[in-house]
């Protein structure tokens, strides 16, 4: 382990594991209510290699960290990838014609 001086340069990515308490719900089943989890300071997310809470400042920002990447993925994943044929392609409806029908141009 290299010395270093002040904060990283960059926020390391820590693997999280569901609270066991929770469940990862965040909230225990009181009598007649629910009731704020306290072993995962109500987030649901814990270390994986210790099991103890994350400070807040650090779970925000590994919890952002993950929602990025996450978006990155659905956005990788609803981009309409390349027909195979130009049929294919002749096939979809695209809403050009009256009424929104399709429109081939035939």
């Amino acid at each position: 382990m290299k010395k270093s001086h002040g904060p990283a340069f960059r926020a390391a990515l820590l693997d999280l594991a569901k609270c066991p308490a929770c469940r990862g719900k965040a909230v225990i089943s009181g009598v007649f209510h629910e009731l704020a989890c306290v072993q995962c300071n109500a987030s649901g997310w814990v270390t994986a290699e210790t099991g103890e809470p994350l400070p807040l400042e650090v779970l925000v920002t590994q919890l952002s960290i993950r929602l990025q990447a996450a978006e990155r993925q659905i956005k990788l994943m609803s981009r309409p990838g390349p027909t195979s044929c130009p049929s294919a392609q002749y096939e979809q409806n695209n809403r050009r014609g009256a009424g929104g029908t399709n429109y081939t141009g035939d």
